[in-house]
């Protein structure tokens, strides 16, 4: 007899930048199927999509909810302290854009079971939250080393999740009974020219792509976004690209899997 999951329906979303609207598109096919996640989890660009999501904020609003902003909008110069940039301007924009819709101070608060994954730089181990406040856990895991300083939490210091588990389906592949992972981190190949942002993201990108296929094969369903190797992390141009690329390869997957419950 199969041990009984507490969940029907997990989804786990990648890192990767800005390139992680591509999982509004996913959940827009998953949810066009007739499907709704009992529990979600993600890992950098993921984790700010599962926050979002699992608050209740509709789709089409996270779709144009960074409509007219660019990467400077959300960082500080910071030096010093582990990392060039501070993200302390992204989080306060997440946590206002999410009150909204309710008063969520703490992971458990929000309205889907939400897991985050990180790494503990401290241990060098992969780590993940679902409880405590949001703000901290989220900033952890999107904290990209030499870029963003390290987010100390109970007295450990945390990076971005793709360090060591670019992909959390390692976080709830117990938890579900079916699982859909989405990864939208293909690996990008760098120019002639490389800028110290350059060189740290694409050591990070080779991580990510080492770390993830484990992942990615815990997955029932298992979705991925090729095309998105030439976006750049930091690029929040061309986001409905982005957005139609996740959507289109979701919906594929899931009609190839006989998941699609709709008439459409």
């Amino acid at each position: 007899m199969s041990e009984h999951k507490k969940y029907k329906l997990g989804v786990a979303l990648s890192g990767g930048g800005a390139r992680g609207f591509a999982h509004v598109g996913a959940l827009m096919a998953i949810e066009e199927a007739g499907l709704k996640p009992d529990i979600i989890a993600g890992v950098s660009a993921g984790s700010v999509v599962a926050v979002l999501y699992a608050s209740g904020m509709p789709l089409p609003e996270i779709a144009t909810l960074f409509d007219n902003k660019g990467f400077s909008d959300f960082v500080n110069m910071s030096m010093g302290n582990g990392g060039l940039m501070s993200i302390d301007k992204f989080k306060k924009f997440i946590l206002q854009s999410i009150s909204r819709y309710g008063s969520f101070k703490n992971l458990e608060d929000l309205n889907i079971p939400t897991y985050i994954g990180a790494t503990d730089i401290d241990n060098g181990i992969a780590a993940e939250f679902h409880s405590g406040p949001i703000g901290e856990r989220m900033a952890a895991s999107c904290s990209i080393p030499i870029i963003f300083k390290p987010v100390r939490i109970d007295g450990i210091n945390y990076v971005d999740g793709g360090v060591l588990r670019n992909h959390p389906a390692w976080i709830i592949r117990d938890k579900c009974e079916l699982l859909i992972g989405v990864n939208v981190s293909p690996m990008r190949h760098p120019g002639k020219k490389l800028s110290l942002i350059d060189v740290a993201m694409c050591t990070y990108n080779l991580m990510a792509k080492s770390n993830q296929a484990i992942d990615m094969a815990m997955c029932d369903l298992s979705v991925q976004t090729p095309e998105l190797s030439s976006h750049k992390v930091f690029d929040l141009k061309n986001i409905k690209a982005v957005i139609t690329s996740g959507y289109i390869h979701t919906r594929r997957a899931l009609k190839d899997a006989g998941l699609w419950k709709s008439n459409s």
